[in-house]
Order: structure tokens, then C-alpha cells, then sequence
């Protein structure tokens, strides 16, 4: 499928919900469909939730199911999103097992659901770029697109930058 895009859902920030009783964050659904709409998509897309969880939580197992389902996606682009904790880790898994793919990882520093997210931005990065980039594994945050394995997350400033 020449122009189709995949798009796996894993989890992380992006999805998480605040529990106002006890102050806890936690996963109810995806916000993917209502960011789409939202940002007026009209892009041929497939959306397939792998997962909902923390990425600090991800296993190897984890991380083989997505490239499994990297590997087995009609499509020729991907894009994943992921818990930004561990993005840098599953980058470049997912650059060792799955060939031949475009694939973009994106996240959010802020949940979706707290209303001054950069998750839509993020999102609306990590489409564009996996449209224009040519076969490899990016992570795509804030406007910028990183190569996997020469990126690393600056947990002092938030934000994702060059090796």
C-alpha cells in the first residue's frame, strides 16, 4: 500500500488520563482518533493498538511485538506511539528488526488529556515526516526528527536532541 500509513498505539504520556481523586495518571482508551479529527487528517490511515502502557514498563517481549507488527503491517510507513522514557531504546530495536520500513516514533511530554499537550503537534510531526523520510527508524518530537541511535532524550531540558 504505496500511500497508507500504519499507525501503532503502544501507550505512554500521550495517553494517559489523571485520576483527580488520587492524583494518579492511567490508561482508559487512545486519544489518537479524536487528535485526528481534530487535526482534520485526510490521510489513508490504519490504526491498531498494540498496547497501553508505560514505556518504562516495556519489556523485550514488548518491544518484539511491535516490530512484529512493524513487520507484518501492508504498509511501508509507520508510525508508533510511545512513551518518550524509553522511545531512544525501542528506536533502535526497531532499527535491527524490521527492514525495509519507514517507521517514526513520537510521544508527548504532557499528556493529551491535560489540554496544553505538544501530543497533537507531535503527531502532526510524526505524519508529515514519515511521508517525506526515506527507509529507517526516527523518533519525531517538537518539530524535529531524529535518527534512531543518534538520539537521546535531555531529561533536564525535556527535550529530545542529537547524540
Amino acid at each position: 500500500m504505496q500511500n497508507s500509513i500504519k499507525i501503532l498505539v503502544t501507550g505512554g504520556t500521550f495517553d494517559k488520563e489523571y485520576n483527580e481523586l488520587n492524583g494518579s495518571l492511567f490508561f482508559k482508551e487512545t486519544h489518537l482518533q479524536e487528535m485526528l479529527e481534530l487535526g482534520r487528517s485526510n490521510l489513508d490511515l490504519s490504526v491498531e493498538t498494540l498496547m497501553m502502557k508505560d514505556s518504562l514498563e516495556f519489556t523485550e517481549v514488548d518491544r518484539a511485538a511491535i516490530a512484529k507488527a512493524c513487520n507484518h503491517a501492508t504498509e511501508d510507513k509507520i508510525v508508533i506511539t510511545h512513551g518518550t522514557d524509553t522511545m531512544t531504546i525501542t528506536a533502535e530495536y526497531l532499527l535491527a528488526a524490521c527492514p525495509g520500513k519507514t517507521i517514526v516514533l513520537t510521544g508527548a511530554m504532557v499528556p493529551y488529556k491535560f489540554g496544553s499537550s505538544d501530543g497533537l503537534f507531535n503527531l502532526g510531526s510524526a505524519l508529515a515526516f514519515v511521508q517525506v523520510l526515506g527507509i529507517g527508524v526516527y523518533i519525531a518530537m517538537n518539530g524535529q526528527y531524529f535518527e534512531a541511535g543518534k538520539v537521546v532524550k535531555n531529561t533536564t531540558e525535556g527535550k529530545f536532541e542529537n547524540k
